[in-house]
């Protein structure tokens, strides 16, 4: 490699300030987040259905060919090479671009081995609508053909690459954009498979709505972070960051607009709580004052039973103690009129 490239970036190393360093910290941690949330989604579902095993496929691939492409690009060999010669959080700063993939290529992988561990799951936490409009679920040999296929496409990214380093080091420069490209071509048509699984099912199943909504503005703001830091030279790179966003807010768009009604439905057919009917023997009675049954309830009654009817006695003779004395139907009536 060309010593005065070296001993450039070294230079750009140096002059890198707190603030490009700290955003890349926060894209760190929002790359981790957004991903969490998709793990536990389906860790919590008990199920992977939703997900296509396609789009895990392309992601899986895409992943390994923008983490092999940022490893071999001759800016981020330099910038490894710099670290001998720079403070350690110039070289931290500096290297924060390849943590930032490595991150993203690591977390797409737990996507990859969580698809397979509740695949198919019995005891999934799934509605009997999903169940019945996703009669075509792909089968486990489809998952395991994804499984095979994503590990012997990283396999040959890193012997291929290895190869060229010891090798034929004068070629990696060619070999991280055919990388580059290779990513960004599977990027594009990533989601195209998610998209339409999810237009299919009609609703969202184990993709997780807030995974899209950091990864659609992280994505851009990631882009430009790489952008910055690689320059145009580094188009291979950060370039599929924005393919990616564009095509991950189309699929965050149609998942919204699925899950909201179906949100709404739950809501209308849920059955609002009514006032349960009086029962004279669930209902508690309530008296203004004690009368001369419910003063001494132990002494007119040992079961519920005797204690209703002396209540009941208590009741009626009140009706007739609030009518005059000499009035009909009174006591002292003679009951002629």
């Amino acid at each position: 490699m060309d010593r005065v490239f070296i001993a450039d970036r070294c230079d750009s190393l140096r002059e890198g300030g707190f603030t490009n360093f700290f955003i890349s910290i926060l894209i760190v941690l929002g790359i981790m987040l957004s991903y969490v949330t998709q793990h536990y989604r389906i860790i919590s579902r008990g199920s992977s259905e939703g997900i296509s095993p396609y789009f895990v496929l392309l992601g899986v691939t895409s992943a390994n060919s923008q983490f092999g492409n940022i490893l071999t690009l001759p800016q981020s060999r330099a910038d490894v090479a710099c670290c001998r010669e720079v403070s350690p959080f110039e070289c931290t700063a500096g290297l924060l671009g390849i943590a930032q993939i490595g991150t993203q290529w690591v977390c797409f992988a737990v996507i990859l081995v969580l698809f397979l561990v509740f695949f198919r799951r019995d005891d999934a936490d799934l509605s009997d609508d999903e169940c019945e409009r996703d009669p075509d679920q792909p089968t486990w040999r489809t998952a395991i053909t994804v499984a095979a296929l994503c590990l012997i496409h990283g396999l040959l990214v890193v012997i291929i690459s290895a190869a060229f380093a010891l090798g034929a080091p004068s070629y990696l420069g060619a070999w991280a954009n055919f990388l580059g490209i290779m990513s960004a071509a599977l990027a594009a048509v990533q989601y195209i498979p998610q998209i339409w699984t999810t237009y299919h099912l009609k609703h969202a199943g184990s993709l997780s709505i807030l995974m899209m909504c950091i990864q659609t503005p992280g994505g851009l703001l990631f882009a430009g972070s790489l952008a910055a830091r690689l320059g145009w030279a580094g188009w291979s790179s950060w370039g599929v960051y924005v393919l990616t966003a564009i095509m991950q807010g189309i699929l965050l768009f149609m998942a919204i607009s699925y899950e909201w009604p179906s949100q709404e439905d739950r809501n209308q057919s849920t059955p609002q709580p009514q006032r349960p009917p009086y029962n004279r023997r669930t209902t508690p009675r309530v008296l203004p004052s004690p009368g001369p049954y419910s003063a001494h309830l132990q002494a007119y009654g040992e079961t519920q039973e005797e204690i209703e009817r002396a209540l009941d006695r208590e009741s009626v003779q009140g009706v007739g103690e609030n009518q005059p004395l000499l009035a009909p139907g009174g006591l002292g009536s003679s009951g002629v009129r």
